[in-house]
């Protein structure tokens, strides 16, 4: 387990609901995948380098719901400036943490 953090510390995270426009392989990438989110009209259109591309096809990503953390910090991957990150679990695997039902883009997670 990690270190404990406070309350003041989570509340800092920006988790939002995003919906996947479109999903595309990157050139010389055996991980990552280039994703573009709709994040709502708050936040718009973001750009994520997930390193998902073992478990999940481009065409089997566009369309789906994500929880996404909006206020990380940019980071170049692979040429790609990756705008926060997608939220997924597992050990050995990546699944993709989605809502239960259908969410506007940009509703935030609590």
């Amino acid at each position: 387990m990690k270190d404990e953090i406070q309350y003041d510390d989570f509340i800092k995270l920006d988790l939002r609901v995003a919906k996947i426009i479109t999903a595309e392989e990157i050139e010389g990438a055996d991980r990552l995948l280039k994703i573009t989110l709709d994040v709502g009209q708050e936040i718009g259109e973001r750009i994520v380098a997930a390193g998902i591309k073992e478990w999940y096809s481009p065409q089997d990503l566009e369309g789906k719901l994500v929880v996404y953390l909006a206020n990380l910090a940019p980071r170049t991957l692979k040429g790609i400036v990756s705008q926060g990150m997608i939220i997924a679990a597992g050990q050995d695997t990546a699944v993709l943490l989605k809502p239960e039902y259908d969410l506007i883009p940009g509703e935030i997670v609590r």
